[in-house]
């Protein structure tokens, strides 16, 4: 990790160039002649940006037992996304080099970094619990096999982490997830927990189910040792205060990771600091996509070193897993370049822009951090969405919230999000002026339960699958209203 966090350029120039060489001899290679790609600028000149509509024929192929397509080895694995972008599920392929160079290095790197910044720590006595996995391994065809990531993983572990891992294997991969929460509740409340690995939502779930058999409040009861908390998938500042509730005291440490279905992207490797490390040696070439090109025909991309500080990019990868050139449909934000952290700041197709808002997920979570502060309030989920007025060129944001803690005086809150977000979004702040364009935020409280209720109805419960937080229009809004 120093030698990237020295040598960054370096770095991922000579792993740019393994890729290429590597898979010069697959059916891909030969279409975009990458015997004589000698630099990036051959590349992006070459090989057009792809998503996974423009590689699914590929897929396809490769999942009924083609091989040497994107990738020259093996490919016998597929993870199955949330499809939280498009509503449906994708299939990305996963090479023998992608679990072992890419999702274990960060698992074990993120547990190296983590024992570096507390020496004293006795967290590899303990086991660890993975909330993870809504679905079994299944079958395209007698070589081929497709679940979510964390069950592939899980599935793949060397035997050392198995035998530190809880819950037993037939509980952790189960379907239904009522009944998922309710046995693996009952199943880790003996077991000696030092650290939970999983998304923030699921594991509240599950922790509040333990904490409800245990008729106490308190986690640390249960688990004595617990000390970490290793969350992704979904920004965690609103479940952060959550979680302090029901672990008080500053024994429990949390360290993000970005780790997607396409890849191990970064992780935070320093205490107590809101930031990724962007890991550099993973088998992943980075590119990138300014906010303003975003929506272009043929939009410009950067390498690493093109990249500025507090600007909104859309990340582009080409991976030791025979994804070239692919945009994964995130967005992030560069918050040091010496090293490489960034934060993630949303999603390409989730943002508000329907008066000329611009609002983006980092806006919405940031502001809602400083409202519930200031209005001593802990939010558990919302959603967003514009409201159209009569004359369809003026209207609201609607908020719909489930609160853990509600505020003494929504109204106050209501003004208390406005002004953080005016004092985010310049574009939100001139929209706002006289309410001209845009009024004031309007804010629905749900009851306890509801957006449980609208996955259970979707079928969507478990994994990382979750109401989008922003949208340009009201589907889900109406939705969540016809339930309450």
């Amino acid at each position: 990790m120093e030698l990237f966090m020295k040598h960054p350029i370096d770095v991922q120039n000579e792993l740019f160039l393994n890729l290429i060489d590597t898979a010069k001899n697959t059916e891909w290679g030969r279409k975009y002649d990458y015997k004589s790609i000698k630099n990036y600028q051959d590349y992006k000149n070459r090989v057009p940006l792809q998503d996974y509509g423009s590689l699914k024929d590929q897929i396809i192929r490769i999942k009924h037992g083609e091989q040497n397509v994107l990738w020259p080895t093996e490919i016998k694995w597929f993870a199955k996304s949330s499809g939280t972008s498009t509503g449906k599920s994708k299939f990305i392929p996963v090479s023998k080099e992608s679990l072992i160079d890419c999702h274990y290095k960060g698992g074990k790197d993120l547990l190296s970094i983590y024992h570096n910044n507390h020496p004293e720590s006795k967290l590899i006595l303990g086991k660890v619990l993975v909330v993870g996995g809504s679905s079994a391994i299944n079958s395209f065809s007698n070589n081929s096999y497709y679940g979510d990531l964390s069950a592939i993983i899980m599935k793949n572990f060397p035997m050392w982490v198995e035998q530190r891992r809880v819950p037993k294997m037939d509980i952790a991969i189960m379907d239904d997830w009522e009944e998922k929460i309710e046995k693996m509740a009952l199943s880790t409340t003996k077991e000696n927990v030092s650290n939970i690995s999983g998304i923030p939502s699921w594991t509240l779930v599950l922790m509040q189910r333990i904490l409800e058999l245990n008729k106490t409040d308190n986690i640390l009861d249960i688990w004595p040792n617990l000390e970490l908390f290793m969350h992704g998938g979904v920004n965690f500042s609103p479940y952060k205060e959550q979680f302090k509730k029901i672990a008080p005291g500053n024994q429990l440490n949390f360290y993000e990771n970005y780790n997607a279905t396409e890849g191990f992207f970064g992780l935070q490797d320093q205490s107590k600091v809101e930031e990724m490390l962007l890991m550099l040696d993973y088998g992943i070439f980075y590119e990138f996509i300014e906010q303003s090109e975003i929506d272009k025909e043929n939009p410009k991309t950067v390498a690493l070193e093109g990249v500025e500080l507090n600007k909104n990019y859309a990340v582009v990868i080409s991976t030791n897993a025979g994804l070239w050139r692919y945009v994964i449909g995130d967005t992030i934000m560069f918050t040091s370049l010496n090293p490489f952290r960034i934060k993630v700041t949303g999603r390409i197709n989730q943002f508000i822009n329907a008066f000329g808002e611009e609002l983006i997920i980092d806006n919405a979570e940031n502001a809602l951090s400083k409202a519930c502060a200031k209005t001593d309030s802990i939010i558990k989920e919302y959603t967003v969405a514009p409201k159209f007025f009569i004359d369809k060129s003026t209207g609201s944001h609607q908020w719909l919230i489930e609160f853990e803690k509600s505020p003494e005086n929504i109204e106050y809150f209501s003004n208390v999000l406005d002004e953080e977000l005016k004092q985010l979004n310049s574009d939100y702040e001139a929209k706002r002026i006289n309410d001209l364009v845009l009024g004031k935020p309007e804010i629905n409280t749900l009851a306890s339960g509801t957006f449980h209720a609208w996955l259970k109805k979707n079928k969507k419960l478990g994994g990382q699958h979750k109401i989008p937080r922003l949208s340009n229009d009201n589907k889900y809004v109406k939705e969540l209203i016809k339930l309450v």
